[in-house]
């Protein structure tokens, strides 16, 4: 009997987000542009016709890799052009518009570590720029091949073969993996040992460990667990010096952390091959709950006893109402906040009913009650249901409303208690005078993505009508207003997003005095020909 074939993989849009058959065709983008009219209160564009990839056209490569590296290297336009942008409402349009000029030259596959270090060496020598490629799923410019004057042309290194879970050590609940292991084949790989990383950023899907580390990215859980770097034992890092690899440890005290120079650093400091990660055993008890708010204000209050509790919930989002009803989530303008715990030994029930009570005396309401699981899965009933649904949906939705004109982009930041709503207040404030000043009209809401003790990580969603031709103008100047209104009240210019090229001139002005001198220097000494991601996090000149 023939052997069966091998499945193909689901084709990946190259300019939007996501599989390609998941965009829309015309008439569900109509009904779309309709439901935005009534829920947002102006009117979309009509349904434009996305690109074509056979019809993009681009320069000519301007290097050829040696031979010894023809196997892991592609010039092929394609290849070229699916690595061209991340997905930030900028590289959508662009792609949108299938401008592609700014592709890189060549795209390598490494298979190796040693393929990795042999490019180093090449690159170096011949002064090619070197992008690290994950899951491409930036919004910062992280991945672009913006690098500025004085290489002889730009490679972009994709990591996704490297894509393994090498080792698990179950008595210390940790594994290594390679940095290309996309979210599910990672989490896949794990689930043969009865492990869970639990790092569920809305890039997931897409985006991989690597990209994780190097971005410092926000996961799964709102308290506690809240980024990559609590999940991080040891990381590994070729640069074009040598390996920098630090030793794995559960802590120590000795100088400043290796891991903590690694992590956010963004591929201009070395390319991260493998880490060891604190994993867990998967959650056996879940229990949820949705509580609804008519005061924004008194929501946030029961949001930030929650925090300062000690209790500890995996999950804790505040939606704002406007954040509520885009999601329809909620539809009567109340805020709503989304409790969760889950744990893999004990029964979680009486600590949610904990958090309901400290919501309760802030005036929350919950009228379905909590749901008490016993499975990995769960329910994906109810309000947090709905909105898991929405979160993953959201960049899928993003590609639709650039296809309708529709200027759709979010930021995030940081800030203390005390700090928030003077800072809510102006960026609030000034993103409307913006959207009103540049677009006529607009809408922007909010949501707590993570919170701690200390204060809360906002998260702003804004979509306003856009002019054919300007809306990359338009966006930028709405974005320049949130993040000056952002580092005037003492936020910090990204929570979990990344510095990437988008955030460099705010990134500067937050930095300590003399910060960015020293990153500098560390850069001399790791990449000394300054191939790796130029423009990122440090001026290309460095």
């Amino acid at each position: 009997m023939p052997e069966a074939p091998h499945p193909q993989p689901r084709p990946l849009s190259f300019w939007g987000w996501g599989y390609a058959d998941k965009f829309p065709g015309v008439w569900k983008r109509r009904l779309l542009a309709t439901q935005l009219r009534a829920v947002l209160g102006f009117a979309a564009g009509k349904p434009r016709r996305p690109p074509e990839l056979s019809r993009v056209r681009l320069s000519p490569s301007r290097i050829e890799p040696p031979a010894t590296l023809g196997h892991v290297c592609s010039g092929d336009p394609e290849d070229r052009i699916r690595h061209t942008y991340g997905r930030s409402y900028r590289d959508l349009v662009r792609g949108f518009h299938g401008d592609f000029g700014s592709a890189p030259d060549q795209v390598a596959f490494p298979e190796s570590e040693a393929d990795v270090a042999r490019i180093l060496d090449w690159a170096s020598t011949e002064r090619v720029a070197v992008i690290p490629f994950g899951g491409g799923t930036s919004v910062v410019g992280g991945v672009e091949a913006d690098v500025g004057e004085g290489f002889a042309g730009v490679l972009s290194l994709d990591l996704r073969r490297l894509d393994r879970v090498l080792e698990v050590d179950s008595t210390s609940r940790a594994a290594r993996i390679q940095a290309g292991s996309a979210g599910p084949v990672l989490e896949s790989q794990l689930a043969e040992h009865g492990m869970t990383l639990r790092h569920f950023p809305q890039s997931f899907e897409f985006s991989t460990l690597g990209g994780w580390i190097a971005t410092r990215a926000g996961g799964h859980f709102a308290t506690l667990y809240t980024h990559i770097d609590d999940l991080v034992e040891s990381i590994r890092t070729l640069t074009p010096s040598g390996v920098f690899a630090s030793r794995r440890l559960p802590a120590s005290g000795a100088g400043p952390s290796p891991d903590r120079l690694m992590l956010g650093s963004e591929g201009a400091l070395g390319v991260i091959t493998e880490a060891w990660m604190r994993v867990r055993p998967r959650p056996r008890y879940k229990s949820r709950a949705s509580l609804r708010f008519d005061d924004w204000h008194a929501a946030v209050e029961a949001t930030r006893e929650i925090a300062q509790s000690g209790l500890h919930p995996s999950n804790c989002r505040l939606l704002d109402g406007r954040e509520a009803k885009l999601n329809r989530v909620a539809t009567d303008g109340s805020s709503v906040l989304l409790l969760g715990c889950e744990s893999a030994d004990l029964d979680v029930a009486s600590t949610l009913e904990q958090l309901i009570e400290i919501a309760r005396g802030h005036g929350g309401r919950c009228p379905d009650g909590p749901r008490h699981l016993r499975q990995e899965d769960g329910d994906r009933r109810g309000d947090a249901g709905t909105w898991r649904k929405a979160f993953f949906d959201g960049p899928y939705l993003q590609s639709s409303l650039v296809s309708l004109g529709v200027v759709a982009d979010t930021f995030e930041t940081c800030c203390t208690w005390d700090r928030f709503p003077a800072l809510h207040e102006a960026v609030v404030g000034e993103v409307r005078e913006a959207m009103k000043r540049v677009c006529g009209v607009g809408m922007i809401s909010c949501r707590f993505t993570h919170v701690y003790p200390d204060g809360p990580a906002p998260y702003y969603t804004f979509l306003a009508p856009g002019e054919e031709g300007r809306e990359i103008d338009q966006w930028m100047e709405i974005k320049r207003a949130a993040f000056d209104a952002i580092l005037d009240r003492g936020g910090t210019i990204t929570h979990h997003h990344a510095v990437g090229r988008l955030h460099r001139p705010w990134y500067e002005r937050q930095q300590p005095d003399r910060f960015g001198d020293v990153l500098g220097a560390v850069k001399r000494q790791l990449d000394p020909v300054g191939i790796l991601n130029p423009g990122v996090l440090i001026p290309p000149t460095v």
